[in-house]
């Protein structure tokens, strides 16, 4: 190993290739994020487009509204358990996921893990951003009609219109990026409890033109056996946990901020079993009115909120929706990344200088060409969770079962 640098950030005889200031530990007052700033954080990571989607199919399972509610109760108190796992070691020493990789997998296996978790966020990241900007598109058409002859043109199979709306919110975003975690810290704070306000407004809207009495939250007209039931249910449990499985294992990207255990454990408990369960409500109930008042079920929120026959409100919603689509691209799809790419030449790549990269290379993902082909998406998903899920096991198991919760923070840095 190189001998140390005159800036060790406070570890001794730490190797200036596996150090920087972002993958320091963070230590005393740098420490900031109370049990709210959790909660809002998994408040931003599930009020999405895709979260208020994924929600609504497991009620397409062909289940009962009490069986749906028992699995989501089931998979999301996995899901809490297993936050709390792999936060705790990150929380208690500061470190962010591609170090505490280093505890079981070395260096080398962790510049791997780093690179596969990055690969998943960079796509997903480019993927939100391009459903983002179709609220963009949706918000500019109601201002100005005749930007729709913008959509006759196209590049890499998007229109003119849709590129413009795509930059727009890619450059919108790193704004937000580049001022570092504490403003991250700020943004998701604002955004879960916005999509909130919204989300009742929007239930509440739906009741009144579909009328409570006429509302069936069944929302499938499938009839299951018992065995058939029993399946359908673990299914949508391992759906819940599979929801998660990404940010399963780069948590500690943001439990190293916590400032206690007590404030990581609080927030996680809010912001997944009661979070979730409550917008997955929300969600049925909308869902299940748009099927009264529109005559067929939409699943899409965005398409629901178009169809409201009152400018304002389109806008609202669609606003809404943008910030939404913006925070869950903060939590699961940005900051991964940045510390993974920082990561593997922690000399030469800081946070920002990764996080510019990967949103850089999330555009040549083309996106929306991505989107466009559901067995691209699945086997991206099936490859990719195959190779995730091992890692997340491998460095729970060691760091409770074979290190049993002591490790040499200095060692992991040299």
């Amino acid at each position: 190993m190189n001998p140390n640098t005159s800036d060790n950030h406070g570890i001794a005889g730490a190797d200036e290739r596996l150090i920087n200031e972002d993958l320091a530990p963070v230590t005393g007052p740098r420490k900031t994020w109370s049990s709210y700033s959790v909660f809002a954080m998994w408040m931003s990571d599930v009020h999405s487009v895709g979260g208020y989607t994924f929600a609504a199919s497991l009620f397409l399972l062909g289940l009962s509204g009490w069986q749906v509610l028992a699995a989501l109760v089931i998979g999301i108190a996995i899901v809490n358990v297993l936050m709390n796992w792999i936060g705790k070691p990150s929380q208690k020493h500061g470190i962010p996921f591609p170090v505490m990789a280093r505890v079981s997998l070395g260096v080398m296996g962790a510049n791997f893990a780093a690179v596969i978790r990055g690969v998943v966020g960079i796509v997903w990241y480019g993927v939100q951003t391009y459903f983002a900007s179709k609220a963009v598109a949706t918000l500019v058409l109601v201002f100005f009609p005749a930007a729709a002859s913008l959509q006759a043109t196209s590049f890499l199979r998007l229109d003119v219109l849709g590129w413009g709306c795509f930059l727009f919110m890619w450059f919108f975003q790193l704004l937000i990026f580049q001022r570092g975690m504490e403003a991250i810290r700020k943004f998701i704070d604002f955004c879960g409890p916005a999509v909130y306000v919204v989300m009742f407004l929007l239930m509440g809207w739906i009741i009144w033109k579909a009328g409570w009495d006429s509302l069936d939250l069944t929302l499938s007209d499938k009839v299951l056996t018992g065995g058939e039931s029993f399946i359908a249910m673990g299914s949508a449990i391992l759906l819940v946990v599979s929801y998660f499985a990404a940010l399963l294992l780069n948590f500690g990207d943001f439990s190293r901020y916590a400032k206690t255990e007590r404030d990581m454990k609080v927030g996680n408990f809010l912001g997944l079993p009661i979070n979730f369960i409550l917008f997955a409500i929300i969600v049925v109930v909308v869902t299940a009115g748009s099927a009264k008042v529109f005559g067929h079920m939409i699943m899409d929120p965005i398409e629901i909120v178009s169809k409201i026959d009152n400018k304002w409100a389109v806008v609202l919603g669609s606003v809404t929706f943008i910030i939404a689509t913006m925070g869950i691209n903060i939590v699961a799809n940005f900051v991964s990344p940045a510390y993974d790419i920082a990561n593997l030449f922690p000399k030469h790549i800081d946070f920002k200088k990764g996080g510019l990269i990967a949103s850089i290379l999330a555009v040549c993902v083309c996106p929306w060409i991505f989107v466009d082909s559901p067995k691209a998406i699945t086997v991206f998903v099936s490859v990719f969770g195959a190779v995730l899920a091992p890692m997340f096991g491998v460095m729970v198991a060691d760091f409770y079962l074979l290190k049993k919760q002591v490790i040499d923070v200095d060692q992991l840095y040299s």
